[in-house]
C-alpha cells in the first residue's frame, strides 16, 4: 500500500511515493484559484524534501498568477500569524506535523489565519478534482516572490499575552527539544528573551530528526535526562512544526501528550472559568478538571479546524486537543505549542508551584491509542461494520466523529484517521487493566 491521504486537512503522504512534486503543484494550483490569485504566504518545516516541495508549490501559486511570500523554515502557527499582519488571503505550510520525516504534507489556511473548515475544504477539493485553475499569462505572471520573517512578530506576539516580566523575574531553568524542527529557531530564542536558562537539545534545522516527531513519553527520553541533570523547571518537546507539545515534569518524569491540555485547562480554568473546547478523542479527565473550577466542555470533531470553529462559536477560553495541540485564544485561535509553553511559564512564575505539584493534583486516567492500518478503499466500510456490530450488542453510538461508545467502566472511540490511511482506537479507563479490556474487546470486534 503506498499511502496518500486527501482531505479537509490538506494533503499527505511519502516523498517519493504518492507525494510527489506533480501532485504538490496541482493543489498550489487549486489553491490559487480557490483564492481568485491572492497573496499567499508560505512556509515549510524541516524535512530533507522540503525544498522541492518549496519550489513546486512556488510554481504553482505564480503559474495561477498569485502574489507569493516565501517564509523559509518556520512553524506553522507563526505562518498563521503572519497572514493578518502580512494582510495575506491565504497560505500554505509545507509540513507533515508528527509524521516520520518520509512524510510530507500540504496544510491550507484562509485569510484569518486558520485552517479551512470542512466546506471549504471541500471547495478546494473539487477545483483539485476539476482541474481548471486559474492560469497567468506570460505577461502577468508576477516576476518575484517576496520574503519575510514571521517569528519576531511572533515572539511579539507571545510577550504582549503573558506575564513576561513576571517569567523574565524568576529565571527558570527550561530544557526544550526541538526534534531539529522549525521551533528550532522559535523556542530557545524566546526563552532566552524571557530571562530563562535554556537547556536547548535537537536545535539544529539542518540535521535530520534525532526520534519520532510526536512529542510523547517514549520519544522524550533525551529530554528527561536532560531535565534531570539541569535540574530544569520543567522540560518541553515540540514536533515538527510547532503544533504539538509534551511535557517533562521536574522530577524528570515524561508525562502523556493527553496530559498537556490537561494541564493548561487547570491552569486556564484557574484564572477565568469557562468552556473548554476539545475533541470526543480527549481523555474524560477534562470533564473532571473543568467541573472542579465551575467551568465546562465542548466535544467536536478530531481536528484543529473543528476547535477553531467551535471556540468562535462557544466563546471557549482555551481549546485542544489530546495530542498535544493547545490553543490559547488570547494569541490566535489555532494550536501553538509556544503559546502553550507560554501560559505554563506564567503559572510557574506567578504562584511559584512545581509542574510535578499541579500534576499530582490532576485526574490520571488510563488512556491507552492503537492503529489499525487499512486499505483507503475499506476505512468506512470497516467503521460501518464495527458501528452494526455495537449496535447489536445494545450500546449507545456518539456519531460526532466515528463510532464512540460507552462501557462499564470506560469508554472506546473508533475513527478513520485525518492524515493517514489508518483506523484509529482510542479506550480510557481508572486503570491499566481496564482500559487494556477495553482495547482488546474493540480489537477483536474490528477483526470480526
Amino acid at each position: 500500500m503506498k499511502p496518500l491521504k486527501i482531505g479537509i486537512t490538506g494533503v499527505r503522504g511519502i516523498v517519493g511515493e504518492t507525494f510527489t512534486p506533480e501532485l504538490a503543484v496541482e493543489f498550489a494550483e487549486s489553491f490559487g484559484t480557490y483564492l481568485d490569485r491572492g497573496r499567499i504566504l508560505v512556509c515549510r518545516d524541516t524535512r530533507p524534501s522540503g525544498p522541492m516541495i518549496r519550489s513546486a508549490v512556488l510554481a504553482g501559486l505564480l503559474a495561477a498568477g498569485c502574489e507569493v511570500v516565501d517564509l523559509g523554515v518556520c512553524p506553522t502557527p507563526s505562518m498563521q500569524l503572519a497572514v493578518k499582519w502580512l494582510k495575506a488571503d491565504g497560505g500554505i505550510a509545507i509540513t507533515a506535523g508528527h509524521n516520520p520525516w518520509q512524510w510530507n504534507a500540504l496544510k491550507f489556511v484562509r485569510s484569518d489565519g486558520l485552517y479551512l473548515n470542512s466546506t471549504q475544504g471541500e471547495e478546494l477539493l473539487d477545483i483539485f478534482h476539476q482541474a481548471e485553475f486559474a492560469k497567468a499569462g506570460w505577461d502577468t505572471i508576477k516576476q518575484g516572490v517576496e520574503t519575510a520573517d514571521p517569528i519576531s512578530e511572533h515572539i511579539k506576539i507571545l510577550n504582549e499575552s503573558f506575564a513576561a516580566e513576571a517569567i523574565s523575574a524568576k529565571a527558570l531553568t527550561v530544557a526544550v527539544d526541538c526534534c531539529n524542527g522549525a521551533c528550532s529557531f522559535l523556542s530557545p530564542k524566546w526563552l532566552e528573551q524571557l530571562g530563562c536558562e535554556v537547556l536547548a537539545v535537537n536545535d539544529n534545522p539542518n540535521a535530520p530528526f534525532p526520534h519520532a516527531p510526536e512529542p510523547k513519553p517514549e520519544t522524550m527520553a533525551q529530554l528527561c535526562a536532560v531535565v534531570k541533570a539541569g535540574r530544569a523547571a520543567i522540560g518541553f518537546a515540540h514536533d515538527a512544526d510547532g503544533e504539538r507539545l509534551g511535557i517533562v515534569t521536574d522530577l524528570g518524569e515524561p508525562l502523556s501528550e493527553e496530559m498537556t491540555l490537561a494541564i493548561a485547562a487547570d491552569i486556564r480554568l484557574r484564572k477565568k472559568a469557562g468552556k473548554v473546547v476539545t475533541n470526543v478523542s480527549t481523555s474524560g479527565a477534562i470533564d473532571i478538571i473543568a467541573a472542579r473550577h465551575g467551568g465546562s466542555v465542548v466535544r467536536t470533531p478530531v481536528g484543529q479546524a473543528y476547535i477553531s470553529e467551535g471556540l468562535i462559536e462557544h466563546k471557549g477560553v482555551l481549546g485542544g486537543e489530546g495530542s498535544g495541540g493547545i490553543t490559547v485564544p488570547e494569541v490566535h485561535l489555532t494550536h501553538d505549542s509556544a503559546a502553550a509553553i507560554g501560559l505554563i511559564l506564567e503559572h510557574l512564575a506567578e504562584t511559584g508551584e512545581r509542574i510535578s505539584e499541579l500534576v499530582a493534583q490532576l485526574p490520571r486516567l488510563t488512556t491507552l491509542k492503537h492503529n489499525v492500518v487499512v486499505e483507503p478503499h475499506r476505512l468506512y466500510s470497516v467503521l460501518q461494520e464495527f458501528r452494526a456490530t455495537v449496535e447489536q450488542e445494545g450500546l449507545e453510538v456518539d456519531s460526532t466523529d466515528g463510532i464512540k461508545a460507552t462501557l462499564p467502566g470506560g469508554w472506546v472511540h473508533v475513527r478513520a484517521s485525518n492524515t493517514e490511511s489508518m483506523i484509529r482506537i482510542i479506550v480510557e479507563a481508572e486503570e491499566k487493566p481496564a482500559a487494556q479490556e477495553l482495547l482488546d474487546w474493540t480489537r477483536d470486534r474490528i477483526r470480526k
